[in-house]
């Protein structure tokens, strides 16, 4: 599976978004993706209690631990891979996560526009 380039939305080299928990697609720390990443995890958050109890209504239980995926589950505070449409969507609901820019993948601007996740950028405001 070929990865795509490793830039963030601005060009440059994309920075681990979390080693601990590790995240990604590739499960590699970054949020690197590759045609095969159907979700396009993309875009690096910060988390928090709204996101958290947004994603859980929507089905996708990120806080509680997975043994047998080896997933610990999140907490505020701790940075994530989350798929660009996810992503969106809490914002449509007003309830989307802090984004680090330059540990998002240039891709997720395939899906959301770059002036929106500067308004959410931890790494500018």
């Amino acid at each position: 599976m070929d990865m795509d380039d490793s830039l963030n939305i601005y060009g440059e080299p994309l920075l681990s978004c979390s080693e601990n928990p590790k995240t990604g697609f590739f499960r590699d720390g970054c949020c690197n993706t590759s045609d095969a990443d159907v979700g396009s995890h993309t875009v690096c958050i910060k988390v928090d209690e709204v996101f958290l109890a947004f994603s859980k209504e929507r089905g996708n239980d990120l806080s509680t631990p997975s043994k047998e995926f080896g997933f610990p589950g999140l907490k505020p505070g701790d940075r994530w891979c989350l798929c660009a449409a996810r992503w969106l969507e809490a914002h449509q609901h007003d309830m989307a996560p802090r984004v680090h820019l330059t540990r998002t993948h240039q891709r997720a601007l395939e899906i959301v526009p770059g002036e929106l996740l500067r308004r959410y950028a931890v790494d500018l405001n």
